[in-house]
């Protein structure tokens, strides 16, 4: 094996060979990719229009069958109403069972004491059983509460529910289990006062077997492994091939909201009776459901057909085309490796020669040939550059010296640059240590002429005074930039402490306390989406002059009417949002506003650098400051600090 993979790595033909098949292999992967992958969609569509199609013509059926139910029972209201007697109610059950040989059962049941004879409880019911139709009237049976009796009542409008046969009801069985047309029974009308109203006497409810239903829709499934289930308004299932599911267990059972969002997504689907298809994972496994609403009821029918029964014939293809694709690749590469083989020959004559040349013997001596063919060119190439090789050797060697002398030059001039970046930045602390004298003079007297009452008007002094102490502040703020622009301001995440616990809402208001010396009579809105309490742990010193910076530019530029600083938590960090409607920066400036000593135009006043600074203060603290481009109003800056 390792021989082999020897001979590959010297010959030039594998390499050629595989070099060819390397390229065309991810064409030709992606092609045959691309064709899967819609192949596979092209499946699922046809897939998912047979199952709707399924679906459609089994709800025909299923609609038609239960039309039965209702109009048979639809017809017999009247008649049952204008003779209401108790054999002809017994009567009137047993010709609807008998003249419709897909009902199970029909009960016409009354209200309290309408049959004195009776006394409360009338209920006439005839069942078909397996060779016969018995009719009877239930004695003492308290149907009152029962779900086909107490929904038409209460709601007055006929309508379809789901129960199970008491008698059954130990084992529950599908043939237990009942679905029912409930219509309720009036009288003459009532006439009260003004108004007219209707006497409800009782309930005519139709029955037809679930096992019935679940024959009916399952005599056509478009998968072996397909079937249909049913489900009621509260995602309970009615009709389901596993048995144990009815009425116990809901499309939600043994369904995580956290992992199963699918499952609850179809269950908020069928239970409002919407008509669609989704993929979903069911016990595991992935399945197409298509789902539409009963007409006329609150349930919702859906045949599952899980996706490796769709897929199972696409899946037996690419069993298929995968080996076969392999040995078409491996006879590619013989191919290859042969052609280019065939064409290279003088190639390894040549290479020989070159090799002794590599050794040192430079005394070999290439002929040049005639031919023009590119092996023909490249061996006249390199008998030429053999003889020009030797006249080379003494230029590299005096370009070598030359190397050595500019590297020299080079190693002297960034020692000058080290040394000029050096003085540069003692020249800014020698300045601000300058500047700094005459400002604490400056406010001094600031002081002293606001305490100077008598000798002026009150109004002038302040003015004065306002005028002193806004240029201080203004100086002070810009001895502030060019002290951190300095050598020491480069290495301030050495003297940071970055473990203070700083309230966000308190420091933000800090902000806005300072911002107001400057401007005093400027609105500044502060929103906070934490409560005051809640700390993170950084520097108190650089967040706040960050902070500050941008509170400073959005009442510079601004209107000075829409400023805001927002404190907003995220899920590992903290924002604070600083937002104007000014107007604006253009999207080219944005991407250089934070480089040092730029401003974004001439009539921007400053050094240029109290964002580049600002940002470089976030960026030590672990975080991030940005311009928000999807912001139009104005101007948006954003803050990010981690929490912990």
């Amino acid at each position: 094996m390792s021989s082999m993979i020897q001979h590959i790595r010297r010959s030039l033909s594998w390499k050629l060979g595989l070099g060819i098949l390397l390229m065309a292999v991810p064409i030709f992967l992606l092609s045959l990719g691309i064709l899967f992958v819609q192949s596979r969609y092209m499946v699922k569509k046809e897939a998912t229009e047979h199952a709707n199609s399924v679906l459609h013509t089994t709800m025909q059926h299923l609609s038609r069958h239960m039309n039965i139910v209702k109009t048979a029972t639809d017809i017999n209201d009247w008649e049952v109403t204008e003779n209401l007697q108790p054999d002809s109610l017994l009567a009137y059950t047993r010709n609807i069972v008998m003249l419709n040989g897909n009902i199970d059962g029909c009960s016409i049941s009354t209200e309290p004491n309408v049959f004195p004879k009776y006394g409360r409880y009338f209920s006439a019911y005839t069942v078909r059983e397996p060779d016969t139709i018995a009719s009877v009237v239930e004695e003492q049976y308290e149907y009152f509460e029962k779900v086909w009796y107490k929904s038409p009542h209460q709601s007055g409008k006929s309508c379809w529910v789901v129960y199970y046969d008491e008698s059954d009801s130990l084992s529950l069985t599908l043939d237990g289990m009942i679905a029912s047309y409930c219509k309720p029974l009036y009288k003459e009308t009532i006439i009260q006062g003004d108004k007219e109203s209707k006497q409800f006497v009782g309930v005519i409810a139709t029955d037809i077997s679930l096992l019935r239903l679940s024959k009916l829709i399952a005599t056509e499934t478009p998968y072996a492994d397909s079937y249909f289930m049913m489900t009621g308004e509260d995602g309970r299932f009615i009709l389901h091939p596993d048995t144990a599911q009815l009425f116990t267990n809901t499309i939600y059972s043994d369904a995580d909201p956290t992992k199963n969002a699918d499952i609850f997504a179809l269950g908020h689907e069928m239970t409002t009776g919407k008509v669609g298809s989704m993929s979903v994972v069911i016990n595991g496994e992935r399945c197409l459901v298509c789902y539409k609403g009963v007409p006329g009821t609150n349930w919702s029918l859906a045949l599952v057909c899980p996706e490796r029964s769709i897929l199972k014939n696409y899946d037996l293809l690419n069993y298929i085309i995968t080996p076969l694709l392999i040995i078409g690749l491996l006879l590619t590469l013989l191919f290859c490796s042969v052609t280019v083989t065939h064409a290279i020959r003088p190639l390894n004559k040549l290479t020989g020669k070159l090799q002794r040349i590599a050794e040192g013997h430079y005394d070999e001596h290439i002929n040049p040939t005639p031919h023009q063919d590119v092996v023909g060119r490249l061996q006249n190439s390199f008998a030429t550059m053999l003889d020009s090789l030797s006249n080379h050797v003494g230029d590299i060697q005096q370009m070598n010296a030359e190397a050595e002398i500019r590297n020299e030059e080079l190693a002297r001039a960034s020692e000058l640059a080290r040394e000029a970046d050096k003085q540069k930045s003692l020249f800014i602390q020698n300045v601000s240590h300058q500047i700094r004298t005459p400002l604490n003079i400056i406010m001094g007297f600031a002081q002293v002429l606001g305490e100077s009452k008598g000798l002026m008007p009150e109004e002038e002094a302040k003015s004065i005074t306002d005028m002193m102490r806004h240029n201080a502040l203004m100086l002070d703020r810009m001895v502030r930039m060019l002290f951190d622009s300095s050598a020491r301001g480069t290495t301030e995440e050495l003297y940071a402490n970055r473990n203070e616990v700083v309230s966000c809402n308190e420091i933000a208001q800090e902000c806005i306390a300072v911002t107001h010396e400057l401007f005093p009579d400027l609105p500044i809105s502060f929103i906070t989406d934490v409560p005051d309490d809640f700390c993170i742990n950084t520097s108190h010193l650089y967040l706040m002059r960050s902070i500050r910076e941008l509170l400073y530019n959005a009442a510079k530029y601004s209107d000075g009417q829409n400023i805001s600083i927002r404190v907003t938590e995220m899920e590992s960090n903290v924002r604070f949002v600083v937002q104007d409607t000014g107007p604006g920066i253009d999207e080219d400036d944005a991407y250089r506003m934070f480089d040092f000593f730029t401003k974004i135009n001439d009539l921007s006043d400053g050094l240029g650098l109290g964002l580049a600074l600002s940002r470089r203060h976030i960026c030590n603290l672990g975080g991030d400051m940005f311009f928000d481009l999807d912001y139009h109003e104005g101007c948006r800056f954003v803050i990010e600090l981690p929490k912990e």
